[in-house]
């Protein structure tokens, strides 16, 4: 079986986020599949995938640590900024 499916995921905020769960009840196709390959192409400059097994959920809370360290937001040597700054989605 061969696929293409474009989906939007909903909004978040700067961090780290499971979407499994979201990208399975928008492609209900996926269900029924026991072994596969999923290609996910994030149409957004500063967005990327990591793929962990989320077995401890505190390795996402040491990636948030760690990028919030390494890549503040705010700083104003960004030049990336067409997109305006990450925002806070309640």
């Amino acid at each position: 079986m061969w696929q293409q499916v474009e989906l939007v995921l909903n909004p978040r905020p700067r961090g780290f986020h499971l979407v499994t769960e979201e990208v399975l009840k928008k492609i209900p196709a996926l269900s029924g599949v026991n072994v596969g390959l999923l290609h996910l192409f994030i149409q957004h400059t500063s967005a990327s995938l990591s793929i962990n097994e989320n077995a401890d959920p505190d390795v996402r809370v040491d990636l948030e640590t760690h990028f919030n360290h390494f890549v503040p937001e705010g700083e104003p040597y960004y030049r990336h900024t067409l997109e305006g700054p990450d925002v806070r989605v309640i």
